[in-house]
């Protein structure tokens, strides 16, 4: 049996954020790789200001980092599926996740509430392959005691959350 807390953080322990901290984010979120001086003229503040401001937003973890994007159809990568994972208690949850880290597929898990345990998402290159980190990878973690399968057919929305 799993326990579920909730906890509520009061609004004004939220970061704040100004018209000038959303512009800088925005334009960061489009392309990381944007001068900082170009960001200055946009804004129409010194680039030591943004400096300044980015510095400030890192700190407070609401910029989490900086990230490369590789498209993996370009590698030949053209499976992404979903895996619904039923454990068999909670005591076994904490190997199945480091299993799960053992496996280069493996490109996410959630810890979730409703049918499955785990969530995770897979990329492999095609559906043999999933066919094979299913059979030989997944299906071998002690714990697991079913899962079920669904494979993306096509990503329509691929966005961060809105500044």
């Amino acid at each position: 049996m799993f326990s579920i807390f909730f906890i509520f953080i009061p609004k004004d322990l939220y970061m704040k954020i100004d018209g000038i901290d959303k512009k800088i984010i925005r334009t960061l979120i489009k392309d990381a790789r944007t001068p900082i001086l170009s960001i200055a003229r946009d804004v129409g503040i010194s680039g030591a200001a943004i400096h300044q401001r980015l510095r400030k937003l890192e700190k407070s973890d609401l910029i989490d980092g900086y990230h490369m994007l590789i498209n993996p159809k370009s590698l030949g990568y053209t499976t992404t599926a979903f895996v619904g994972v039923h454990v068999e208690s909670s005591a076994v949850l904490t190997s199945i996740i480091k299993r799960l880290k053992d496996i280069p597929e493996v490109l996410e898990s959630h810890y979730t509430t409703g049918s499955f345990t785990i969530f995770i998402k897979i990329l492999c290159k095609n559906n043999e392959g999933l066919m094979q980190v299913l059979d030989s990878k997944i299906k071998e973690i002690n714990g697991v005691s079913k899962f079920e399968t669904f494979i993306s057919l096509n990503q329509q929305i691929d966005r961060q959350i809105d500044i």
